[in-house]
């Protein structure tokens, strides 16, 4: 198969290019190059790598009136996605134990129409289960130092993130932190999002932040950051001058019920959003089209160890997003494919229309799993 003319865009550059793919993985990226078999005419289109969303909360099994596998990953596909990470919680039961991890693993296996991987979570008494989660593929752990939002994955003191980030650098994994200082946060006074702001000081993340780095230091331990004090103005001009390591979704559905109701303190705080998350970003301006790629693929493959994704390379997965950027919209419920069609993004503006996502080659359809440091 060839991909014949499009610009392809990678986090070195762009540029015009032909791509040849055979048996799934791209064997050759150049001007004028002979082709065989299938012909995909890519002119006047822009080529990404496939993304990379390292941070979903797709909830099956136990909450699949929120979310499913296969709906997110559908979404995830008709937004430039060919894989994603899945949280470990809000399914039920919450990826802490290796019977747990199989549960997902076999619902995601059934259902991913995209490359897939799994983080598992470290919370109080599962320190026995770390090294056998590694061991069936997890490609991280998540822990909280708060209150997560639900009972079933209660929070880490500092002693236990200590023990668990000892050995999950033992391990040579990596572990994703909430960092918000419990002694920090308060209930908030009233029902107003306001009140809830102001219940969760921005020194609660920053003091939480610096124990989390001293213990990164102590342990040996990676602690990806995907959480900043800054401000979205501060965040953007980060991004723009390439200091921002990735750019994730935090794809956490309900359903509409769950969303209702004027007390901010008793509704559902996550938001849909990983089928819009490339298209705002191409929309923001100032925002080269190598970042994109970078932050949403490229980074991530790197910061996981995952060797055959996020590049337009000879022997990397043929995982390409064909994009029209000529095309700007904005996002409509009327387009989303989630299982609860809905999204606190609507009516932002978003640039690029999806015309086609290949995953190893082929439609996006069936996923297969990624494993850190291994071939998918």
């Amino acid at each position: 198969m060839i991909v014949r003319g499009g610009t392809i865009v990678t986090a070195r550059g762009v540029e015009k290019a032909d791509i040849v793919v055979n048996r799934g993985r791209i064997a050759e990226v150049g001007r004028d190059l002979e082709g065989y078999g299938q012909v995909i005419d890519a002119a006047g289109l822009h080529v990404f790598p496939g993304g990379i969303d390292s941070h979903v909360h797709f909830n099956e099994p136990g909450r699949s009136e929120w979310e499913t596998i296969g709906d997110g990953s559908a979404a995830l596909a008709a937004g430039g996605y060919t894989a994603f990470i899945d949280m470990p919680l809000n399914s039920l039961p919450v990826t802490t134990t290796v019977a747990a991890f199989d549960l997902k693993l076999a619902a995601t296996r059934r259902s991913a129409k995209v490359d897939y991987g799994l983080w598992a979570g470290l919370v109080p008494g599962n320190i026995d289960q770390l090294e056998p989660l590694v061991a069936r593929g997890a490609m991280g752990f998540k822990a909280f130092m708060c209150a997560s939002g639900i009972d079933e994955f209660p929070p880490c003191s500092l002693d236990i993130l200590r023990e668990g980030m000892a050995k999950i650098a033992g391990l040579g994994s990596i572990l994703l932190v909430h960092a918000e200082s419990p002694a920090l946060l308060t209930d908030p006074r009233g029902p107003r999002p306001e009140d809830f702001l102001a219940s969760r000081p921005p020194d609660a993340e920053i003091e939480a932040i610096g124990e989390v780095i001293s213990l990164a230091r102590d342990t040996g331990c990676r602690t990806p950051p995907f959480r900043s004090a800054g401000n979205r103005d501060d965040l953007r001009a980060m991004l723009a001058a390439g200091e921002v390591e990735m750019v994730v979704s935090d794809h956490s559905p309900s359903t509409l019920e769950l969303k209702q109701g004027d007390d901010f303190r008793a509704v559902w705080g996550g938001i849909s959003g990983c089928q819009s998350t490339r298209r705002l970003l191409l929309a923001q301006d100032g925002l080269e089209l190598p970042v994109v790629a970078a932050v949403t693929a490229t980074r991530i493959a790197e910061r996981f160890g995952i060797r055959d994704k996020g590049d337009i390379a000879p022997g990397f997965d043929a995982d390409l997003w064909l994009v029209d950027l000529g095309q700007t919209d904005v996002v409509m419920r009327n387009d989303l494919l989630y299982r609860n069609r809905f999204s606190a993004h609507e009516g932002q503006r978003v640039r690029g229309r999806t015309v086609r996502t290949l995953v190893r080659g082929v439609d996006a359809g069936k996923g297969k799993p990624i494993r850190r440091g291994g071939r998918s």
